[in-house]
């Protein structure tokens, strides 16, 4: 056994795998296929690639957390002097949380919901330190405060379900830091938080790690997260790590073509209106795992070599090292990826709303005692006006319980508005009965953040888009209908035997596509779109856009596209409402919305975006605490108490709209009132 002695953990040819199979027939599947690496004190390791790659099984292995059906197959993994594969399971208690500690992807499924924070943080204290009584409470309580939990005295005592995202990732945070851990493995530490919570947590994590020297592997597939926290990059695919860099090198010239595909993939401005670059497939199967390059399936560039050899490590730069053919015959050049023509879009569009929103508010009682009276009320949505034209995108942006959701359910009618004016085509929709209602339902249609919770899984694929022609009157024969649905697979990308098959056989991209198929299906020409992509890898996430785009070419379909990801905003919309506690703060195009953002929350949600971009970091504005309750909004401005330019006349009274051009309108005291901008 061997360590580098600037490592403090040193990982060589690991191997792990999953048995599959019944006791006769049972064999052990690879997920993680001999790799090797290296994290020192102080350095941030990024493990970067899509779903399925094998990074969270190698960050389980590695503390040996496996589930029933995992198996170590091989390997080493060094640790403070110690291989920790060879070490019996009482001492493997004594490294988790002590020497080596994880911060898991879902905090919510993490934290145990019947014990307090203060229990679960001083449950590690009482292994690992031999704290107890009044010493544990105030040590539990010098970590809340240091992750930066406000009021910590009060929280200590509250119930994991008493907590927002944020917070509970933080508490996650500090129990996992209650060892003093010299290593901390981070599994997607923000992938389900909002860009101004990303932001806080990724600001704690590397000062944390400067005041402590910890080494840190982070696993995530966000680019951005990836330059702002890294010193080196691994790649990950399909079990194996296929390219490794410093963080400088790798941004400045990915040499493999997954890397570069990765690259390739995203959204931003020089794509707008062209399509996005695809990875072509998907990640093989545990048990169909290639026996040459693993990418060669997927990759522009393989050839016949790339099929029956398995690559070797070349090396590409000082400690870039690179698994991929090309690098061995430097005669095949790699074709440029062509650049698409960027759209230009017209400021005003001249034709009628297809959906126009007046002063729209939904409030839900809060109701208490024995005869549940009401004694308050949520205001989700509180004053929304907005309009949409056919064949154009208007994205809602805004943190988590800002009221986007609310309001797509409510111009949907699934949740009854309180006030306002809800008209397709000059259509009211409040009031309606539900027989008048279910004509307009075929016009009006919703794509779900999740797509398997929304998806039947006692249905057929089939059964699944066929059950909403059926219900609106939508090609009534059967033959019809299974012609129609034929179609529809086809045209968002899926093979027509996937009819047969269930939800659970899919993957979350192609589960998507059969969540836009089902709303295509009844021919609609208002899509609601709430967060249809927050769930997808990067290399997925491309191929819903561009399908979302060239449907809304071919068939004119306008998009309210509910999102938190700018990169998404700035490819697909065309226009842009930012909201905050249930009202909308800032409007306009994309180009005045995201390039010269006016309101302070805009320009705040705006800089905490991490860029893939070295040279575009944007200096992060830190917004103070969280989201107030919409059952008790502040006074004046609601936005006012973590406005870093609240003067005294925001603590006393809401702005009015300040329209800045023809299109771009805001609600904020700096621009006046709507008489001074007339």
């Amino acid at each position: 056994m061997s360590q580098d002695s600037q490592s403090i953990l040193s990982v060589r040819g690991l191997r792990m795998g999953f048995a599959s199979g019944y006791a006769h027939t049972r064999q052990v599947l690879a997920a993680v296929d001999g790799i090797d690496f290296a994290v020192h004190a102080g350095e941030t390791l990024a493990l970067l690639g899509e779903s399925g790659c094998g990074k969270s099984a190698t960050a389980l292995s590695l503390l040996r957390l496996l589930p029933a059906a995992g198996r170590i197959l091989g390997g080493e993994v060094c640790f403070d002097g110690r291989d920790l594969l060879q070490l019996p399971e009482s001492e493997m208690r004594t490294v988790r949380g002590g020497g080596m500690a994880m911060i898991f992807q879902e905090p919510a499924t993490s934290l145990n919901p019947v014990m307090t924070v203060g229990r679960q943080i001083g449950e590690v204290l009482e292994r690992h330190l031999d704290l107890t009584g009044a010493a544990t409470r105030q040590r539990a309580l010098e970590l809340l405060d240091a992750v930066g939990i406000a009021d910590a005295q009060r929280r200590l005592d509250e119930f994991p379900f008493q907590l927002s995202g944020g917070m509970k990732q933080r508490v996650m945070i500090a129990v996992a830091l209650a060892g003093h851990p010299k290593l901390l493995i981070a599994d997607e530490p923000t992938t389900a938080l909002d860009v101004t919570i990303q932001a806080q947590i990724l600001d704690l994590l590397r000062r944390l790690q400067a005041e402590r020297g910890m080494g840190m592997l982070l696993i995530t597939h966000d680019l951005g997260v990836v330059a702002q926290m890294a010193h080196r990059v691994g790649v990950m695919y399909a079990g194996e790590i296929v390219e490794e860099a410093p963080r400088n090198a790798f941004f400045a010239s990915p040499r493999h073509p997954y890397s570069q595909k990765l690259f390739a993939a995203l959204p931003d401005l020089a794509r707008r209106g062209g399509r996005l670059e695809t990875i072509a497939g998907q990640v093989p199967s545990l048990a169909a795992m290639p026996t040459g390059c693993r990418f060669a399936e997927r990759c522009p560039h393989a050839w016949e070599r790339c099929r029956d050899e398995s690559p070797g490590w070349h090396e590409a730069g000082e400690s870039h090292r690179v698994r991929c053919h090309l690098m061995a015959e430097p005669g095949r050049a790699v074709a440029p990826v062509p650049r698409p023509v960027t759209l230009v879009i017209p400021l005003v569009d001249p034709r009628p709303a297809l959906l126009a929103v007046r002063d729209l508010a939904v409030h839900f009682p809060i109701r208490r005692g024995v005869l549940q009276r009401t004694v308050g009320q949520v205001r989700a949505v509180d004053g929304v006006s907005l309009d949409l034209v056919r064949g154009r995108t208007l994205a809602l942006v805004g943190e988590s319980g800002c009221g986007k959701t609310t309001v797509g359910k409510a111009i949907l009618q699934l949740v009854k508005p309180t006030a306002g004016r809800i008209e397709l085509e000059e259509r009211e929709l409040n009031g309606l009965s539900r027989a008048e209602l279910r004509p307009l339902r075929r016009r009006m249609q919703m794509i779900f953040q999740d797509p398997f919770a929304s998806l039947n899984p006692r249905l057929s694929v089939g059964e699944i888009i066929g059950e909403g022609m059926s219900a609106l009157g939508v090609n009534t024969q059967s033959a019809g209908r299974n012609d129609a649905v034929v179609a529809l697979l086809q045209e968002v990308g899926l093979d027509p035997a996937a009819a047969g098959r269930y939800p659970h056989e899919f993957s979350g991209g192609q589960r998507q596509r059969i969540a836009i198929a089902r709303a295509l299906a009844v021919q609609p020409e208002l899509i609601i779109c709430d967060e249809p992509t927050s769930a997808l890898d990067v290399s997925v996430q491309a191929q819903i856009l561009n399908l979302l785009k060239a449907l809304q070419d071919d068939l004119g379909l306008a998009y309210l596209f509910i999102t938190h990801n700018f990169a998404v905003v700035d490819y697909l919309a065309h226009e842009v409402a930012v909201m905050y506690l249930g009202r909308i703060v800032e409007r306009g195009l994309v180009d005045e919305v995201l390039r010269s953002p006016r309101h302070p929350y805009t320009q705040a949600l705006l800089s905490a975006v991490p860029s893939p971009r070295l040279d575009a970091q944007p200096e992060c504005i830190r917004l103070a605490g969280e989201m107030p309750s919409p059952a008790n909004p502040p006074a004046g401005c609601h936005f006012h108490p973590r406005c870093p330019q609240a003067s005294a006349l925001c603590r006393a009274s809401y702005p009015e709209t300040s329209r800045l051009t023809a299109t771009h309108a805001v609600r904020c005291h700096l621009f006046g009132s709507a008489e001074q901008n007339k």
